[in-house]
């Protein structure tokens, strides 16, 4: 019994002490873990209690803070997003822009570093960069444009990425250099610096300029060499340096220098895949060819394990196909082929401007043909032809529909070309009357004729003012806002505009985001989702019905139309000619 209670105190004891070895501030809290690496869970010891506190204390800076650490700090994917989500919100409840920029930046990191998800990683971006436009934070801002620049560089915008990167090198220098900065934000400037070099790096290469690709390589590489903290950054600078000795046919030494790469590398799947690719193309030239297709395959495991491939690495495929239609195996040239098939999808989907660039040895159709053939050995010749002529006939019956369907689009985005300039398309269609009469309904309605023209006023002013795009605005919370009540309201906007507040609303809201699409080209590239919450809109399928039923088209139909357009007023021809000379 003696020994029994011993234990139960020593374990009591060990309990309080370790509560007691907890720091009690959040400064305290936060010191306890920083000097841990990224994705070391030991670091929850801590932040645990710091987020409970910041939830009880209701201190909503610290709680964005707990949760941005436990992002870094999490280890599942799952997790920095559902964290990350929860540092969104602590950041917009603490009332601070540069916060919800930054959580942006955080979540769109998530999607573009871990998961290659570009096109989330973009909406994620363009949201960090719409809260960034009045900050005074310089870093904020050039983290923002740098983040911008990465996935314009991968959809192909090497030249506009090329200037983003340029801008947020000169920053990042600079803060790097400054001897008043504190050390943990002279490490992240220049983190940030290494960064834009690397992307940089990756511009010129895209844009074949070869000699500022290679010498900047060479500068990264000094600015990393027997540095640990850039560990990472330094094998990107080592792949760079790979690939420029393969383009130089120093093969040996490419393989070296992207071995020294992977050997560095940590947790980024792409630039493995492109240092297996260059190792591949190397031994090939070397005449190592099946050390070549051992690195080919690597870069197949990593495309069927993660669903992702950069456009430059679908030769992989294509080399390894030929391997196989040399070596006369059928079932491997076949795997290959449909991996290709596979992968150009893929390539369509996530790199869709970026895909008709890509230089295609075996196009959509040849793939397809080829893959018929090899198929056509294992089922009867008949069955074949049939499904052949089958679909054959399908397509000729939706390339039909799909051809009216896309006359009929085009008459309508002529019609509202026509309407959108003119000057007036922003406001409703019914024009406010100034000369109130009073007649039987205002006396049903007992609105006088100054109350009347008072609301008519402000209702001019809350259209100018765009407030109207102010997210779940109902008729109770605008007339609170002009200072009436909603039965005036309504009867006056019935009256005058000739209907009721939703449709009154909605066609604000329609026709402000139609005319921002019409006049300003960046909201071109904005997802339906980021063009419905920028009117006001909250769900997409609403904004989208809405604005086919006050415009007469799509809202994806009218970008690709207006897309269209401002290409061919580029190339000198006249713009809706250019569009009609489409069919």
């Amino acid at each position: 019994m003696k020994n029994f209670f011993f234990i139960i105190f020593v374990c009591f004891s060990g309990f309080l002490f370790s509560r007691d070895k907890i720091p009690a501030t959040y400064e305290g809290l936060r010191k306890a873990y920083e000097t841990y690496g990224e994705n070391d869970t030991r670091a929850f010891t801590f932040i645990n209690p710091y987020i409970q506190k910041a939830k009880t204390e209701k201190k909503y800076p610290e709680l964005f803070q707990a949760y941005r650490d436990a992002v870094f700090y999490s280890k599942s994917i799952d997790r920095k997003v559902k964290y990350a989500d929860s540092c969104l919100d602590a950041a917009y409840k603490s009332g601070s822009d540069d916060r919800v920029s930054t959580a942006y930046i955080l979540k769109g990191s998530i999607f573009y570093a871990k998961l290659k998800k570009y096109k989330p990683a973009l909406d994620e971006y363009l949201m960090a960069y719409k809260y960034s436009k009045n900050t005074g934070d310089l870093y904020l801002k050039n983290k923002v444009s740098y983040h911008l620049g990465v996935v314009k560089n991968y959809l192909g915008y090497n030249e506009e990425a090329l200037d983003l990167f340029k801008e947020c090198l000169t920053y990042f220098e600079a803060q790097a250099n400054n001897k008043n900065t504190h050390k943990f934000q002279v490490f992240n400037n220049m983190k940030g610096y290494l960064n834009s070099l690397h992307q940089m790096i990756i511009c010129y290469r895209n844009m074949k300029d070869y000699s500022k690709a290679d010498s900047l390589t060479n500068v990264g590489l000094l600015k990393t060499f027997n540095e640990p903290e850039f560990s990472k950054e330094r094998s990107c600078f080592l792949k760079s340096m790979g690939i420029s000795e393969y383009s130089n046919n120093r093969y040996d030494s490419a393989i070296d220098y992207l071995n020294q790469s992977l050997g560095l590398m940590t947790d980024d799947f792409a630039w493995e895949s492109v240092d297996y690719f260059y190792i591949g193309k190397s031994q090939l030239a070397l005449k190592n060819e099946e050390a070549a297709i051992k690195n080919f395959k690597k870069i197949d495991s990593i495309f069927t394990k993660q669903n992702f491939i950069l456009p430059e690495l679908r030769e992989n495929y294509e080399l390894l196909i030929n391997y196989y239609k040399d070596k006369k195996d059928a079932k491997q040239q076949l795997f290959y082929t449909t991996q290709l098939l596979k992968a150009d999808s893929i390539i369509s989907r996530d790199f869709a401007y970026l895909s008709p660039k890509v230089h295609r040895e075996y196009d959509t159709n040849s793939l397809l043909e080829e893959k018929g053939k090899l198929e056509k050995a294992n089922v009867w010749s008949f069955v074949f032809i049939s499904i052949l002529v089958i679909i054959a006939g399908f397509l000729v019956l939706v390339l039909y529909k799909k051809f009216k369907k896309e006359k009929n689009i085009l008459n309508q985005y002529m019609l509202l070309h026509q309407k959108l300039q003119n000057q007036n398309y922003s406001r409703t269609e019914n024009a406010v009357v100034t000369n109130i009469t009073e007649n039987n309904d205002d006396k049903k309605t007992q609105i006088t004729q100054s109350i009347k023209q008072e609301l008519l006023r402000k209702l001019t002013i809350f259209e100018e003012k765009k407030q109207f795009t102010q997210k779940g605005l109902t008729i109770q919370k605008l007339a609170i806002q002009l200072e009436t009540n909603s039965n005036y309201l309504s009867a006056v906007i019935n009256e005058q505009k000739g209907m009721n507040f939703n449709k009154y609303l909605g066609e604000l809201r329609i026709r402000h985001i139609t005319q921002l699409l019409f006049e300003k080209n960046i909201y071109l590239n904005y997802t339906i989702d980021t063009l419905a919450k920028e009117c006001g809109i909250a769900s997409r399928q609403n904004f989208s019905d809405l604005f086919f039923e006050i415009n007469g088209i799509r809202p994806t139909d009218f970008i690709r139309k207006r897309k269209k357009e401002l290409e061919n007023n580029t190339s000198g021809t006249s713009a809706l000619d250019g569009i009609k000379n489409v069919f």
